[in-house]
């Protein structure tokens, strides 16, 4: 290792090791290096000591953030910049591939059809990069990477920042920014005033060795190679190699034109010339078409006349006609959207997203392997299409300019863009939003924080208040924030706002997740899954009176609605699914069930028995139900006023222990006395579960909060405070003691999917025993001990294990598939009889009536609906 190599690695030791050395360049030496804190491969690359040392770091780093935030799927993205011990660095993501350099070194020329699809791509990604303000100024064959053959961009905006850095003394370091084959001619002559025109001279000098083996201008010294870009036009490219076609000999031409006003005009216009047949310029050389003789001059004229005085009276014509004539409104439809087989939305996933032209749909949809992932679908397209990098998922947002999706997975906020391609790991939180400058907005710890995509930390943006903030969603033009303040997920939700300076939310309506339409109102549902609408003002930010639009709308965890609403006023939402009613049955190990009251139906969740069998507890329409098993009736053991969710019975078998509101409560089975608070926890409190002997009390922390999900225990009358028993940045959930109280099973989504995990209990960090290995979830352990249970999908799977001296799992099958049982969830929906024979679960009824699926419905035009029946 050289002795400026291992300098750096101690310089960046706390947050990259550097693996080895991949080569130089003209600005930069590159080492491969491995990302500590995401454990991730990257491209480390250093400034060349000279060119450092007339550059100053602040600067340097103040210039380059500017570029931090191009997110395009042919734009290689910034991962971070500074300075360490004197060097000046930024990374980027390692490429396992090839440049464009090395693909012509090897082959020379390439294939037409080739060639125009590489420089089309990076035309499109110099267009956003343009349309940004930034100007790349080194586009050459060496800056362009080739992964699994789509092209990306490398050292965006890199060249501008040593430029704006270096203060106009580039000529102090000995170099020049740019390459003289791929330089513009007002790049040659040291043009202060460089424009998206020189970049799409480069391209086109790209382009044009591409098809030709050569650049278009050729020299023994790069002061000979200067001199011919700026004195001397270019061969037509058909001159080296005549099968290129004359609209792409015509586009190469025009966009290497001497001056700058005689190019194209954006990157954009010259990709539409490659793709156009009929395009031609008279600098295209002798494959350009011909001028045809032209006539008599003064008959020419005449006619002429005529027809521009009939053009002209046409014209007008037709002008009065289209100012007179009333425009009719746009027409709202409603088409249904909804995926094929294959292709569905995953039931876990919370979210549904639209492009801001509202031509693009995403969802999180089930992944092919199990789990899920992002789909996107275009209104062009029939079908649609995984985005790579995004297993996992069970959020997402898009882009203000449509090209990058945010989306949350394990706790984490990612960003990807649309297309596919490198992901960027943003910050620990949930419920990305973006606001219309791109900053990112999200859930984390209560409240709600900002963040700007390859900037600074994320900032908190809301303080505290009663409840979990939310949902946040910018108002246009920064002037403030919507979000949805929860207090439990037995309760309606309420909507806040906060100004454009952040601060103390102000609750202003009952509802969840609103969003703000350009016509001037907010969009927001209810708990019982109702759309509405009200009038908005973004001075005041209050709302006028709701009114409602839309029933039946999918709402999932009391405050995530499945609904999105792009910036041009299309919707987007699922219709809530059929409820069917559902009846608790006793199953054996093949399947076979026996209900337990037939004429006991409605919509059940999270059955507990009692430790002897006799009884049972059951969320039943949202209320907490026991009912004793020799045949007397059920009694209701809540009431509007007193929820208690998640049921589960003290190791007495007298009382029930369920979820309130951030905190854990206990009342007696026989619905005696009052409900006593058991445990607080400002993390919120829920899936309790009590060991045998009564010692230990283990629960989960909300989802939305620090660590998404954590497992804690405590010894009530013993700990001041609980302990953190398993805390990760993944979701942990459905915590189960075994009966000896030694080992605490739980399913996490740490691998991207759920799967079920055992650890010793208390003391977690002294093992880890995977249980499942294709997907598992909501595991129960036998009374025995010797048996763990879990599903995965529709099946139930029995797991033998030994527990003495250590945890062991001896062998797994699968005792039985059969849909109309609940299987999965957040909670195991299953219980297991003393004798370890028999499951109490919860089965669908079946009628002769079709139940009718959940659809997704995009309706456009919106905004015309909402004028007529909200008004303003």
């Amino acid at each position: 290792m050289s002795d400026i190599t291992a300098r750096l690695s101690t310089a960046l030791a706390d947050r990259y090791q550097i693996e080895r050395h991949l080569g130089e360049g003209g600005m930069a030496t590159v080492y491969l290096a491995e990302d500590l804190k995401h454990k991730r491969k990257v491209a480390v690359k250093v400034l060349r000591p000279e060119l450092a040392a007339v550059l100053g770091a602040e600067r340097f780093v103040q210039e380059i953030t500017t570029t931090a935030n191009l997110q395009h799927p042919h734009i290689l993205p910034l991962f971070d910049s500074g300075e360490a011990d004197g060097f000046l660095y930024y990374v980027m993501p390692f490429i396992d591939g090839e440049t464009l350099r090395e693909k012509l070194d090897r082959e020379t020329q390439l294939g037409i059809d080739e060639s125009v699809s590489v420089a089309t791509a990076i035309a499109d990604a110099l267009d956003y990069a343009h349309r940004h303000n930034v100007i790349h100024r080194d586009i050459k064959p060496e800056n362009i990477l080739l992964h699994d053959g789509r092209p990306m961009v490398a050292d965006f905006g890199i060249a501008l920042a040593v430029s704006a850095a270096a203060g106009g003394r580039m000529t102090e370091t000995g170099l020049s920014l740019g390459t003289p084959h791929y330089m513009s001619p007002e790049q040659a002559t040291a043009d202060k005033d460089i424009t998206a025109r020189s970049d799409v001279y480069s391209l086109g000098s790209v382009l044009y060795e591409m098809l030709a083996g050569e650049p278009p201008h050729m020299g023994n010294s790069a002061q000979q190679i200067i001199m011919k870009i700026i004195a001397e036009d270019a061969q037509p490219v058909t001159a080296r190699r005549k099968n290129v076609p004359p609209n792409i000999s015509a586009a190469v031409a025009t966009a290497l034109e001497k001056l700058p006003a005689d190019r194209f005009d954006s990157a954009r216009a010259f990709a539409e010339a490659l793709a156009n047949p009929s395009f031609t310029t008279r600098s295209a050389g002798p494959s350009a078409p011909r001028p045809v003789a032209a006539a008599d001059p003064s008959v020419r004229r005449s006619a002429v006349t005529l027809t521009l005085a009939a053009v002209t009276v046409l014209a007008l014509a037709l002008a009065a006609w289209s100012w007179l004539r009333p425009s009719p409104p746009p027409v709202v439809t409603r088409l249904d959207v909804t995926p094929r087989a294959g292709r569905v939305l995953d039931p876990s996933g919370t979210a549904v997203a639209l492009s801001p032209d509202g031509m693009r749909i995403v969802y999180v949809g089930e992944a092919a392997d199990s789990g899920t992932q992002l789909w996107v679908r275009s209104l062009e397209e029939l079908d649609p299409t995984p985005v790579p990098g995004t297993e996992g998922a069970t959020s997402a947002a898009v882009s203000p300019d449509g090209d990058r999706l945010a989306f949350t997975r394990a706790g984490t906020i990612l960003t990807v863009p649309l297309a596919g391609g490198p992901t960027l790991t943003i910050a620990d939180g949930e419920d990305p939003a973006w606001a219309d400058d791109g900053t990112l907005y999200f859930a984390r710890d209560q409240i709600i924080y900002r963040v700007r995509v390859g900037g600074q930390e994320p900032e908190a943006w809301t303080t505290e208040v009663d409840g979990v903030q939310v949902m946040p969603a910018p108002l246009p033009d920064g002037m403030g924030l919507l979000l949805t303040v929860r207090r439990s997920y037995a309760t309606q939700s309420r909507i806040a706002v906060v100004g454009p300076d952040g601060g103390v939310p102000r609750e202003v309506l009952d509802g969840t997740m609103a969003r703000y339409a350009a016509s001037g109102h907010i969009v927001y549902t209810t708990a019982d899954g109702t759309l509405l609408a009200a009038p908005f003002d973004l001075q005041s930010l209050e709302p006028g009176p709701p009114v409602s639009l839309i029933a039946n709308v999918e709402v999932r965890g009391s405050s995530h609605t499945l609904f999105a609403l792009s910036g041009n006023g299309t919707l987007l939402y699922q219709t809530g699914a059929a409820s069917p009613d559902r009846e608790l049955v006793w199953v054996n190990r093949n399947g076979e069930a026996d209900p337990i009251d037939p004429d006991w139906v409605g919509g059940f969740g999270r059955p507990a028995l009692s430790p002897d069998g006799r009884a049972l507890a059951v969320t039943h329409d949202g209320e907490v139900w026991v009912k004793r098993l020799d045949g007397t009736p059920p009694i209701r053991l809540t009431f509007d006023d007193e929820r208690i969710g998640h049921p589960t019975w003290t190791p007495e078998g007298d009382s029930i222990t369920g979820a309130g509101d951030s905190s854990l409560v206990t009342r007696r089975a026989d619905g005696s006395g009052q409900a006593v608070q058991t445990l607080s926890d400002p993390r919120g409190a829920v899936a309790p579960a009590w060991s045998r002997d009564g010692t230990w009390l283990v629960y989960r922390t909300n989802l939305n909060m620090a660590g998404h999900g954590d497992i804690l225990a405590i010894r009530p009358g013993v700990d001041s405070a609980p302990r953190e028993v398993v805390a990760t940045r993944a979701y942990e959930l459905s915590p189960a003691l075994s009966p000896d109280g030694r080992w605490l099973a739980y399913a996490s989504d740490e691998t991207g999917r759920m799967e079920v995990y055992v650890v010793p209990f208390p003391n977690s960090d002294d093992g880890k025993w995977s249980v499942s290995t294709t997907g598992g979830e909501t595991p129960r352990w036998s009374p025995t001990g010797r048996e763990l249970f879990y599903t995965a999908g529709d099946a139930m799977v029995a797991v033998e294990v030994t527990t003495s001296p250590t945890f062991s799992v001896v062998a797994s099958r699968e005792l039985f598939v059969d849909e109309r049982y609940s299987m999965g969830g957040l909670h195991p929906p299953y219980d297991i009889a003393p004798d370890g024979r028999r499951f109490l679960m919860i089965r669908t009824v079946e009628t002769d009536d079709a139940e009718e699926e959940p659809r997704l419905v995009l309706v456009q035009n919106f905004l015309e609906e909402l004028k007529t029946k909200v008004g303003n």
